[in-house]
């Protein structure tokens, strides 16, 4: 008896097989490439919370009073595949209640123009594509994917510099979990301005020192795609007579205990990062896994199959007819 191979036990191998080196190909190659900063970006962040400022009309500092910043985030997309990194244009304002609504950003009390550079896979700073300022640093405006439970080298536009960030533990923002990080920092000189003497108990005109602290950062920011959730700050600029002291002859510019992400930007943030969760989960481990099942299922089934064989048909070995009888008269 003779066996063929059937043709479905071929098809069923040859489905599994596919399945199964595209249940690796998506785990090992597509889910880590997946994980790219993107280049598309347009998202806008506010900030609120009360604090002081200087009013330049009333030549004196108000307080309490509500503050907002507003962070505007936009991506070069032209730059960033002519360069293969990510390109980020930002424009960051302070506003108090008398420059709120504003149509023209540069009516704000403060107002920045930004450009962010940044490797697509890693996060580290690019000095390339006209990024301005240089900066440093492992987070900006986002944390590396993956994040994990070390400290962190965060980058401060204000004080031009890089603070350490330590890993406080998890935190809930909007029922969503994320890694809490904190840090603070102490007064230190970033400049000098020329203002009219009495504003520092001087006379005439000096070149004022500027000072500037953070007494309470803390960002919130989700494990695997490195997002800010939530961020708080409590930011201190002030002027100095030269030489002076903190406190002697200071001058508030700007001071708040914590200006926070609201609700809104909160909400906001939380849905993105759950969407980019899904998307990556289902890259990395729904899609393998089930490709993988599958194609296991199908691969055994097929080479089962094969093991088997099928019958085929039995063929008899042609008997010779019998010679006829002769016959002699």
């Amino acid at each position: 008896m003779r066996r063929t191979t059937s043709p479905l036990s071929l098809v069923l191998l040859g489905i599994g097989t596919f399945l199964l080196v595209l249940a690796a190909m998506l785990a090992w190659y597509v889910e880590p490439r997946a994980q790219r900063t993107p280049t598309d970006t347009d998202a806008t962040t506010v900030f609120t919370g009360q604090g002081s400022y200087f009013d330049a009309k009333k030549v004196k500092t108000v307080d309490e009073t509500k503050l907002t910043i507003t962070r505007k985030v936009r991506g070069d997309v032209a730059d960033s595949e002519k360069s293969g990194r990510a390109v980020w244009d930002v424009s960051t304002s302070v506003d108090t209640p008398g420059s709120l609504p504003a149509s023209d950003p540069t009516d704000a009390f403060q107002w920045t123009v930004e450009r962010w550079v940044t490797d697509r896979k890693t996060n580290a700073p690019v000095h390339c594509c006209g990024e301005t300022p240089r900066f440093e640093g492992e987070a900006y405006l986002k944390f590396p994917f993956n994040v994990e439970k070390r400290s962190y080298r965060w980058w401060d536009s204000t004080l031009g510099a890089t603070v350490p960030l330590e890993f406080r533990g998890t935190k809930k923002v909007q029922g969503y979990e994320g890694y809490r990080f904190t840090g603070t920092v102490d007064p230190v000189k970033t400049g000098t301005r020329q203002v009219p003497g009495v504003l520092v108990g001087g006379s005439g005109q000096v070149l004022a020192e500027e000072w500037y602290a953070n007494t309470g950062i803390e960002l919130v920011v989700d494990r695997k795609t490195g997002r800010i959730l939530f961020a708080a700050i409590g930011p201190r600029k002030t002027l100095r007579a030269p030489g002076a002291t903190s406190g002697e002859g200071e001058v508030v510019l700007l001071r708040s205990d914590r200006i926070a992400f609201t609700e809104e930007t909160q909400k906001t943030q939380v849905d993105i990062a759950k969407k980019d969760n899904r998307k990556l989960r289902l890259v990395g481990v729904t899609a393998p896994a089930g490709a993988g099942g599958l194609g296991l299922l199908l691969a055994v089934a097929g080479m089962v199959l094969v093991a088997r064989g099928r019958p085929g048909s039995l063929v008899a070995s042609p008997v010779p007819a019998p010679a006829p009888e002769s016959s002699t008269r």
